[in-house]
Formats: structure tokens, sequence, C-alpha cells
């Protein structure tokens, strides 16, 4: 009980730090973007907490559990989707929108808004989903099955779904720099004493999970550009990101910010895949089913009790502060894109704040009950990063890079790539495997860049009032 003790604690302390800031709540800048406030210190952190998620802890995981660090191709391509975000950090911010339905909209017409939007809540929702799974196997696991995993799912919910009620950006944001302290803590406690305690590098290199290929691990080239594409397009097209550069202070601190989140993501991310590793060799023979509880099993039962606690309250510290902004987002999204957008412009900002709490109910709600949908948090994780990446991101990069993306192409791509990951990922679930065993991302990304490529290039080149506002540097 003690893990236990120490996560109620640390969840007592996030949700009486949250509270002090709903006193500070007056306008919709405030729920939604932070005041457009946040230094780059205070980015750093919540944009690095936000992006390390139940995704790593569970799915990176996984992957790093059977094909060791050849997991890192998949985290890769986060990671060269940040380096190319910094280019546009400031541009973004200097847009002073509030979502990337705006910045759509503008581009294109309101029919990318509606679209973009309506894969937002998709995808975000199916992540929000999966950490209430990881959440539900940790107090599961450390209570030793006297809280069942879906009572363990729901206090979960519970918790998310309230805190994120408290003051939106401006309590989850300032909530990331704790989280965000709690999981450099955590992690770089746990790894000496795990390599410690399991005994020793040569130990680990004689148990670890066996491998097929050095590079590869037990994967084929298809699988692993599989997990590295989507990753990618995620990190490229993430409404957190935009969300938060939109929250910045100014454009200098948008872009500070991007330096020190790459070399955070890069640090935190080889150290749970190295706690993942190191594991594989305590904890040996795992179905495909547990391998992804890997980290869980480290904290509870690879670590003194002391560092196990650090390390558990780093693994809620990272389900909380994710669920809390990918469902914060798409809440956004429905209030300001649909609702404000289209049925009642002069809403004010009191009744938009109102409004934005009734939609993280709902939106809660619904990604509890998505939960059975993908019993393997690895799979939900690549189908949200699919059909979020390639149903937005080729349209959105052809916003900043492409001046001849035209509204057809634009439009055109949000819909094919949408379109082709559901289908693809229906295909799978009804058949049990995917169609020709190739990931939904191939075809997905395929047909979305085929789409804005052709018919951008078919249709009358754009005005330059269209791209003018993405491409002007700050003078």
């Amino acid at each position: 009980m003690t893990y236990l003790a120490a996560i109620l604690i640390y969840l007592v302390i996030l949700f009486a730090y949250g509270l002090r800031y709903t006193k500070r709540l007056k306008k919709k800048e405030d729920f939604l973007v932070a005041g457009r406030t946040l230094t780059a210190p205070v980015l750093v952190g919540t944009l690095l907490a936000t992006w390390i998620g139940s995704g790593d802890i569970f799915s990176v995981a996984d992957l790093s559990y059977n094909h060791g660090f050849s997991s890192l191709i998949g985290s890769a391509g986060g990671w060269l989707g940040i380096i190319i975000a910094y280019f546009i950090a400031g541009r973004v911010r200097r847009f002073g929108q509030f979502t990337v339905p705006d910045i759509m909209e503008a581009r294109y017409n309101k029919w990318a808004r509606i679209l973009a939007t309506i894969t937002t809540i998709i995808a975000f929702v199916t992540i929000v989903s999966y950490q209430f799974r990881g959440g539900g196997w940790v107090l599961n696991i450390i209570t030793e099955g006297q809280v069942s995993e879906k009572q363990g799912m729901i206090i979960v919910a519970v918790f998310v779904i309230s805190y994120t009620l408290l003051a939106g950006m401006l309590s989850v944001a300032h909530l990331d720099v704790f989280n965000g302290l709690i999981m450099i803590v955590g992690i770089s406690l746990a790894l000496p004493f795990l390599i410690k305690n399991v005994g020793g590098l040569e130990y680990i290199v004689a148990n670890v999970t066996p491998r097929a290929h050095a590079f590869l691990g037990n994967m084929n080239w298809i699988q692993a550009m599989g997990y590295f594409v989507p990753t990618l397009l995620l990190a490229l097209g993430n409404g957190n990101m935009y969300q938060r550069f939109f929250s910045a202070k100014n454009e200098k601190e948008a872009k500070k910010a991007v330096i020190g989140w790459i070399i955070g993501v890069i640090l935190l991310g080889l150290g749970l895949q190295s706690l993942a590793v190191i594991g594989s060799s305590y904890f040996t023979g795992l179905p495909a089913s547990e391998s992804g509880k890997i980290l869980v099993l480290v904290a509870h039962k690879g670590v003194p009790v002391a560092v196990g606690c650090a390390l558990m309250a780093a693994i809620v510290a990272i389900i909380i502060s994710t669920a809390n902004s990918f469902l914060l987002v798409p809440a956004t999204n429905v209030v300001r894109d649909i609702y404000q957008r289209f049925i009642n412009p002069a809403l004010p900002d009191k009744q938009m704040i109102l409004f934005s709490r009734v939609v993280v109910v709902v939106l809660g709600v619904i990604a509890f009950s998505l939960i059975s949908f993908f019993p393997r948090i690895l799979d939900a994780a690549y189908a949200a990063y699919t059909i979020y990446g390639a149903g937005i991101t080729p349209a959105l990069m052809a916003v900043f890079f492409w001046k001849r993306a035209t509204v057809q192409g634009g439009v055109s791509s949000i819909v094919g790539g949408m379109a082709t990951t559901i289908i693809w990922e229906i295909l799978n679930k009804i058949q049990g495997g995917l169609p020709l065993g190739i990931p939904a991302v191939y075809p997905a990304l395929a047909c979305s860049l085929f789409l804005l490529i052709t018919i951008s290039l078919m249709t009358a080149k754009p005005s330059p009032e269209k791209w003018k506002p993405f491409f002007k540097e700050a003078v």
C-alpha cells in the first residue's frame, strides 16, 4: 500500500495546486491559452509533459521490451517532428489564434476548419482513452488486484476530467512544470538502481528479449517505418503543441521553448526505453498483452520501494498530464471551432468557459467508452497518431512550407487521410489483422499527399493574402 499512498499524496497535491489557478480564471484566453503569458521555462515543462505520455509508458515501452533499443526508430519520428517545429513556432505565435482549425480556415476555408476539428476529436479522444487504461493498469498492479483494472480506469478518468475542469490551460500548463520535474527525478533515480538490482550489465546483455536483427530488433522495415512515420506526423501537427505556442508570451519565448523541449524529450525518452530494455532481462517472457506494463512492473518490483514510489509518481504524472492536455484541446475545438464559429459568434467569455467545461465532461465520458475498442495500448496509440497525422499534418505543413497549396487540395487531403485511416482500422478490426499486412499510415499518408499535391496543381493558385500571414518573418 506504500505505492498507493505515494500516488494519492501526489494526486492531492496536484488538485490543490490546480485550485490555485481557478481564482485567476477571468476570460476565455486564460482557459484556452493561459492568457498568452507563458515563458520559455513553463512552455518547456508543459510541452515535455504533454509529449511524454502513456504512448511512451506503455506503447514505446512495449516496443522496447520486445525489440530493444530498436524502439528508438519510432521515437525518432517524434524528435524529427519537434526539430522541424522550431522553424514554425514563431510564426504560429504571431498568428495569435487558439487552435489548429483556426489556422486551417485562415489558409483554406471553413470546411477545412470543420474537418480538422472532427479529425482532432476522433484522434485525441482515442489518446485520452488509453491514458485511462494505463492509469487503471497502474492502480491494479500497485494494489495487487484489490483495485480492478476497470475500477482503476474509472478513478483515473474522474480525476483527469475534474482537474481539466478547474482552469483549463492555465492550470494544466503550470501543473506540467511540476510533473516534468517529477518525471526527471523518478526516471533518473530508477535507472542505476534497476541496473544494480537485476545483476549488472553482463546479466542484462545475456537475458534481454532475443533480437533477430541488430538494428530492427524483431521488426521488419515496413513495421519499423509504420511506427516512425505516424509519430513524425503527430509531432508536426500536434494540436497541443500549437495551443501552447499560442499560449506563449511572445514569438521569442515560443522558439526558445522548442530547444529545451527537444533536449528533454530525447533524454527522458532514452531513460524510459532503457528502463524497459533492462526490465526485459528481469521480467522475462511476458506475453504481448502484458509487455506494455513493463515500466509499472519495474517501479513496483524492480527497484527499492522509495525509488519505486518516485518512479510510480513519475508514471502517474505522465499519464495525468497527457490526458489533461489531450482532453482540453478537442474540448476547445468543439466550443471555439464549431459552436462559437458557426452557431453563436458573440459567445461571452464566461459562457465559453462554462461550455468548455461541459464538453470536457462529455468527451471524457466518450473516451472512457472507447477503452474496449483497442485492448492493446500500442495499437490504439498508432491508430490515433495515424488518423491525426495523415488527416491533418500534410495540409497543415503546406500552410507553412508550400505557397501553392489550394483550398481544394487542402480540404481533399484532410478527407482522404482521415477516411482511409478509419476504413483501414475498421477492416483490421473485422478481419483480425491489417489488410495486406500493411499499417494504415502507408495508404492514408499516400492518399493525403496525392490529393494535396495533385488537386492543388490542377486548381488555380491561391491569392497571396492566403499564404502571406504564414510566411512573413518577424521584423
